[in-house]
């Protein structure tokens, strides 16, 4: 999971071998600006290395799709925090590369995906690659940027800069005619404190869609658990001179973030926000887990013909 973004990028090259049913493209810096990702690029603003925007789509053999689905995996290569450097005891070189846990997670269930090839089913697996850093060129808390569906985001926080590559590539998702949408990302430490090291946050307006996901890991062995999404809570991320902050108020940090990705998510689509800060990572083995990937495939399947 220590990967930097070279290394990323040779992932989608490793599904070469399933190109029957595996397509790739990816985005450069100049693409992303023509559809106007200007929060995914704020990200990436400071980093010598340049953004890579990935999207890999499963279509299966002998027919078409009754069924398009959407896996998006936040993708920061490493994390310094930007402005807002991580400091504290628990801001360990570790911490700031794994925060591409969702990407792993995605990438690995497009792979199966691939070896098992599932019909019926289409999946598009989205990754906004890039490296939160510091430089002259870098987002300063009181930028205003603007994604890629129009609306406008006030930074107040360089480390909340997961949920800002994530808006612009919810908007390119929604924009490939998927029908449901599950994002990965290791988003929030609130989320750690509240489930631990071992179980995943849930966070979906679709009841249904959450039985299909929770359906899923009862097969993968994975935990996950429903969290609210207190719409009152979107107080705290309204801002004076944008449509919105990108951090909220202290209390209630990972449903603030969440209730954050919804509003780049189009209403017809059914979605859901895993936050996988916790079970990502484990601290006994000094390793990635691979937390994720079943669950994903599972579901993936179960939506199949």
């Amino acid at each position: 999971m220590f990967l930097h973004l070279g290394n990323l990028l040779k992932r989608p090259q490793r599904l070469l071998p399933y190109s029957d049913v595996l397509s790739a493209k990816i985005l450069n810096e100049e693409q992303c600006k023509e559809l106007k990702m200007g929060s995914y690029l704020a990200v990436a603003a400071a980093s010598a290395n340049p953004p890579h925007f990935i999207h890999l789509i499963y279509k299966p053999l002998g027919g078409p799709a009754k069924v398009k689905l959407g896996l998006v995996g936040k993708g920061l290569t490493f994390d310094s925090g930007g402005y807002n450097i991580k400091t504290g005891p628990g801001c360990s070189i570790e911490l700031m590369k794994f925060d591409m846990g969702g990407s792993g997670a995605v990438l690995g269930a497009a792979k199966a995906i691939g070896q098992i090839k599932p019909s019926g089913v289409e999946v598009h697996f989205i990754v906004a690659a890039c490296e939160n850093m510091i430089s002259g060129t870098g987002m300063r808390p009181g930028d205003i940027v603007t994604a890629s569906n129009g609306k406008t985001i006030e930074v107040n926080n360089t480390d909340a800069e997961g949920r800002l590559t994530l808006a612009d590539a919810l908007v390119y998702a929604c924009n490939q005619g998927v029908e449901k949408i599950v994002d990965l990302a290791t988003l929030t430490g609130a989320c750690v404190i509240a489930l631990g090291p071992s179980i995943a946050g849930v966070f979906t307006p679709s009841d249904d869609l959450a039985k299909e996901v929770f359906a899923a890991s009862e097969l993968s062995g994975e935990k996950f658990w429903r969290l609210p999404l207190e719409e009152s809570y979107w107080e705290s991320m309204k801002s004076g001179i944008a449509d919105m902050v990108n951090t909220g108020g202290r209390p209630g940090g990972s449903i603030t973030a969440a209730l954050f990705l919804k509003q780049f998510v189009d209403e017809k689509v059914e979605w859901m926000h895993i936050d996988m800060a916790g079970p990502v990572w484990s601290d006994k083995k000094h390793t990635a887990t691979g937390f994720g990937v079943s669950t994903l495939v599972e579901w993936v399947l179960k939506n199949s013909a």
